[in-house]
């Protein structure tokens, strides 16, 4: 009998813990719930997408609105083409907006920012967007090692002016140092 009970705790310690386990992994996966709830395309260009990937979040002030669905390189244009699922309840998003690539922190995930743009339609030709439109106003991903470059390159521009034509005629004709003395 007491082997019995002990096998029952044992086997129920276990559940436990598979159910606390599965728990932990649908929150770090961000999953909400099984179906599949109503959701129109958006799509964007961009020149640089960085290190964007499928599943990304898009986020409007920090709010998941959405996720990535596709990244693929327009054939026409050949620069990358996204493609975004936004859930349907956010429907309410003008023409004007804009999409940024952010990135959560200085090394974190990439994410797209949605900044909404204004929705007057008596003073602008402005309308929300809807299933397959696409967000014109884009801005692309920071390359730190762009940053690095253009930093490192202003400040070697600083340090040295171009010597003058007098200046390289006299270094011409000076005499070369004699390593031997």
């Amino acid at each position: 009998m007491k082997k019995i009970k002990l096998e029952v705790f044992v086997g129920l310690f276990i559940l436990l813990g598979f159910l606390s386990l599965m728990f932990l992994l649908f929150n770090v996966a961000d999953v909400k719930n099984f179906k599949h709830q109503g959701a129109y395309k958006l799509y964007a260009h961009f020149d640089n997408i960085g290190s964007l990937k499928v599943k990304s979040p898009i986020k409007i002030g920090g709010v998941v609105i959405g996720r990535i669905t596709d990244i693929a390189l327009d054939d026409k244009l050949l620069i990358p083409l996204v493609t975004m699922e936004i859930e349907s309840q956010y429907n309410k998003i003008p023409n004007s907006s804009s999409l940024a690539v952010r990135s959560a922190g200085l090394l974190g995930e990439q994410f797209l920012a949605l900044n909404l743009g204004i929705h007057d339609p008596d003073l602008f030709d402005t309308y929300y967007l809807t299933d397959g439109k696409w967000i014109e106003d884009t801005k692309s991903a920071i390359v730190l090692e762009d940053i690095i470059g253009q930093i490192v390159y202003s400040l070697k521009g600083e340090g040295k002016s171009e010597p003058t034509a007098d200046e390289k005629s006299s270094e011409l004709n000076e005499p070369i140092p004699n390593s031997l003395d």
